[in-house]
């Protein structure tokens, strides 16, 4: 024999299933309070590292065009030379640097780029050997008859 279902019961069912305890509701909003902070962190150091490699590339960029130009026109023994290079709203500061390596003969000049991203400071370091005996008027003389010479008026 079936008994007639009792319509107070099966509304508190129906209740039942509608929404959340209590109990998970809480437990939903201290999951959420650990995984938001957690993902928010790894896209600040997401973008970070972004910026880092992007200004990076430039740094390096500057580097060789710095020193190139300082190994063509023989500036390089005149150190130690620093400046400040603007690539577009990037700030970049740079300094070189000659040192004597092993027999006396070629010097190791490096160039050091430095610049900022979100209040830490990073570097780029490039580095080359030249020759010490060539004296700095025969390579300006001779960089300076190669940059004219290609030049069109």
């Amino acid at each position: 024999m079936r008994f007639p279902k009792n319509n107070r019961s099966l509304s508190g069912a129906r209740r039942r299933c509608a929404g959340f305890t209590l109990a998970e509701v809480l437990a939903a909003l201290v999951f959420m309070a650990i995984v938001i902070p957690v993902a928010v962190e790894g896209l600040r150091l997401a973008s970070q590292v972004g910026q880092v490699t992007h200004r990076k590339a430039i740094a390096l960029r500057l580097a060789e065009n710095i020193l190139n130009e300082l190994i063509v026109s023989g500036q390089w023994q005149k150190t130690p030379q620093q400046g400040t290079i603007e690539e577009g709203p990037l700030e970049f500061f740079w300094r070189v640097r000659a040192e004597t390596w092993i027999d006396g003969v070629l010097q190791l000049v490096s160039v050091q780029v430095l610049f900022t991203v979100q209040g830490q400071e990073y570097d780029v370091q490039l580095s080359t050997l030249a020759d010490n005996s060539i004296p700095v008027e025969t390579a300006t003389s001779t960089s300076s008859s190669t940059s004219t010479s290609g030049q069109t008026r």
